[in-house]
């Protein structure tokens, strides 16, 4: 029996729970976003843990200190390094302004990235390629932003449909195109990590189907089915680095349309 590469994006109740009615199942999908999220918990916890700072005949002999300055631990400079990534990105995008935002954007980072990564464990799933979990995520940073827009400008907000020093005939032309393009917003944020991650990983199964239908061909085929087994190698380490692009280039968006809501036009 062959199975279809879209098989692999069936979502499927793990836990099934009907409650008045209405479906309450554990999913796959569901479970995924639970590991990203305690994933996500468990590096701030290690963030924040005093044996990421200092080795432990350090912490016996200055168990009272309560903040340390000096790392010393490899794992905590990635972390870091990611910190000051994320931090960066929000000041060259939003600037100063941008700095109480800086948590829920590096939240939004680590969530995508946590659950494109897990997504390319063998007989894993990946969350990101389901259109209402990158919809979702999208809405949640668009409604987020519209909020902080309104209440920082109140009616003002209304600029972001007229450019500045636009003349008033271009007004009927120009507005109702800004409405479109503010409206798609969520839309393309969203279809943009779900395509990249849906394709990826269609592509990897199509050629892995590939290689394992090349290995029960005959003895010929079994040895030139290495081909395209080299070529899975090489394409999960393409996914690999799809994935980071994806966290990084959604969280670059997201930058871009908090700096339209706090700076306007």
């Amino acid at each position: 029996m062959i199975c279809s590469p879209l098989d692999q994006f069936r979502i499927l109740p793990i836990i099934e729970n009907m409650l008045l009615g209405l479906d309450f199942s554990l999913t796959n999908t569901a479970l995924i976003q639970f590991l990203s999220l305690g994933s996500f918990l468990f590096l701030s916890l290690l963030y924040t843990s005093p044996v990421v700072y200092l080795d432990q005949g350090t912490q016996n002999q200055k168990s009272e200190l309560t903040a340390f300055l000096v790392p010393n631990n490899r794992w905590f400079l990635l972390f870091e390094n990611l910190y000051k990534m994320i931090h960066s990105l929000l000041m060259d995008n939003v600037g100063v302004k941008g700095q109480p935002y800086f948590p829920f954007l590096f939240a939004v980072f680590n969530f995508v990235l946590c659950t494109n990564l897990i997504g390319l464990i063998p007989y894993s799933f990946t969350a990101t390629s389901h259109i209402i979990v990158t919809f979702s995520l999208a809405l949640i940073v668009f409604v987020g932003v519209n909020v902080i827009g309104v209440e920082l400008h109140k009616y003002r907000f209304l600029n972001l449909f007229l450019p500045s020093g636009t003349a008033f005939a271009l007004a009927f032309l120009l507005v109702p195109l800004e409405i479109v393009s503010f409206l798609s917003k969520p839309i393309s944020l969203s279809v943009r990590l779900f395509a990249n991650m849906m394709a990826g990983h269609t592509l990897l199964k199509v050629i892995a189907g590939f290689a394992w239908s090349m290995m029960k061909g005959g003895p010929l085929l079994f040895i030139a089915h290495v081909l395209p087994l080299a070529v899975l190698f090489l394409l999960v380490g393409l996914e690999l680095g799809v994935a980071l692009i994806q966290a990084y280039v959604f969280t670059v968006l997201s930058c871009i349309y908090l700096n339209d809501s706090i700076h306007l036009h």
